[in-house]
């Protein structure tokens, strides 16, 4: 692989992997940076809107009678808000299992975008291995609180 995408996509998933074991090893606050769980949040969300932004773009460049130029812009709403709303009302726990469904979503949106040919098999092979790091780190993380 030529460009650093994999490789920073893989290095996205470390914090939500520093994240579980730190909330495992009872570590619940990180000097300077405060509470393990609301840094946890803070990055999902900011790494679920950079994700629903990729897709966002995909739909940009697709002609006006392709079926995932409407969709798209409203899956990625629809995703976006809610997890917004979720972290702004939820507590922290029930937020961390709305990230880990909404990084499930993100992926089924990226499997259909793969079948169509919207996004490369390698930029899906890529998602699929991270996603599964990252809801597996959600997962964990969340039943520690």
């Amino acid at each position: 692989m030529k460009k650093p995408s994999p490789y920073l996509t893989f290095a996205g998933a470390i914090p939500f992997i520093a994240c579980a074991f730190l909330l495992t090893i009872d570590v619940v606050t990180v000097p300077v940076l405060g509470s393990v769980v609301d840094i946890l949040s803070a990055y999902g969300l900011v790494i679920a809107s950079f994700m629903v932004g990729a897709q966002w773009g995909n739909h940009l460049g697709l002609a006006d009678d392709n079926e995932w130029a409407i969709k798209l812009p409203i899956y990625s709403n629809v995703i976006a808000l809610g997890l917004w709303l979720g972290f702004l009302i939820l507590s922290a726990s029930s937020f961390i299992w709305l990230l880990v469904i909404g990084f499930i979503s993100l992926l089924v949106i990226d499997y259909g975008l793969h079948r169509v040919r919207i996004i490369s098999h390698i930029y899906f092979k890529v998602r699929k291995y991270v996603t599964a790091i990252v809801v597996v780190s959600l997962v964990v993380a969340a039943l520690q609180l």
